[in-house]
């Protein structure tokens, strides 16, 4: 057998076993529960409000963080030595305004434990616990305390009063630099689905759309990135053009791209009103920001 004929098989074969090693680090992508928007009019006595974190959300199957596509997120040694057996729901989170610093860290091939010094997982409830959000919460809140680690900590939940008090709490929030509050169902069982068990409130309307065009800009911007043209899911285009860094409009995103724009309602063509730049999606083995 020729040389060349050799070198292709041994090609393929390497080929082939990392397609085999990545198909084997990833498991099935677990049933989350998701949010829907709040409107005001609900009784939010019959409701825990939390912070909405700016973190990565991330699934602990008993043995093994995984992402929300169901990749395995690997840790350092120790990280999660101590971690309940059972499964926990929450979000790897540094701190308020550090989304893009921890992607940078999770995106790492090799992780490192200095960085994740700084990582918590934050447990919101317990999937696989039977009974109402009301019955999981002191479960979870017992086996959190039970296991008294440094990087495993529970999120602050609160009983909600009445829309005039969950306003002062999300402008309360909003001005310290978080990205919202959460509003969870006492009442509610456990779904792995988008449902109105668990609700987002937040200043601002968010969502994501594809980079089509790059428009040139003019002015103090000449030689820069002026605004992008993206697309919507539903396929309606309109210019973004505010709310990027002068690096971002040096080095825009690419053509094909996912951006986060924040608005404020829709026009009556059904445009997004007042759109702005908010982040752009970062690519990786499943590490977007968490959509609860």
């Amino acid at each position: 057998m020729s040389r060349p004929i050799l070198y292709f098989i041994g090609a393929l074969l390497i080929a082939a076993a990392l397609i085999m090693a990545a198909a084997a680090r990833a498991a099935k992508a677990p049933a989350l529960m998701q949010a829907n928007i709040y409107q005001e009019g609900i009784d939010l006595t019959g409701y825990w409000v939390s912070e909405k974190l700016d973190g990565v959300r991330a699934f602990w199957d008993g043995q093994q963080l995984l992402s929300r596509n169901g990749n395995v997120i690997d840790t350092p040694p120790g990280f999660t030595e101590g971690f309940p057996t059972q499964p926990l729901d929450g979000e790897l989170w540094m701190g308020r305004g550090t989304f893009s610093q921890l992607v940078g860290i999770l995106n790492r091939r090799t992780p490192s434990a200095e960085p994740w010094r700084h990582i918590y997982f934050m447990a919101f409830d317990l999937p696989s616990s039977p009974g109402p959000f009301d019955q999981r919460l002191p479960r979870l809140r017992k086996l959190i305390d039970d296991a008294a680690l440094p990087h495993l900590h529970m999120v602050d939940q609160r009983r909600g009063r009445d829309h005039a008090t969950l306003m002062r709490d999300l402008e309360r929030v909003a001005a310290a630099g978080g990205e919202g509050l959460m509003l969870h169902r006492g009442g509610a069982p456990y779904r792995g689905e988008r449902n109105d068990d668990l609700l987002k409130v937040k200043p601002y309307l968010d969502a994501e759309a594809e980079v089509v065009a790059v428009i040139p800009g003019e002015g103090k911007y000449t030689g820069m990135m002026g605004a992008l043209l993206v697309k919507t899911p539903g396929g309606r285009h309109f210019r973004l053009g505010t709310g990027f860094s002068d690096a971002l409009r040096a080095r825009p995103p690419a053509i094909g791209s996912v951006v986060t724009y924040k608005y404020h309602g829709h026009t009556r063509h059904g445009l997004p009103r007042f759109a702005s730049f908010l982040r752009l999606r970062e690519e990786g083995p499943g590490f977007t920001r968490s959509s609860r």
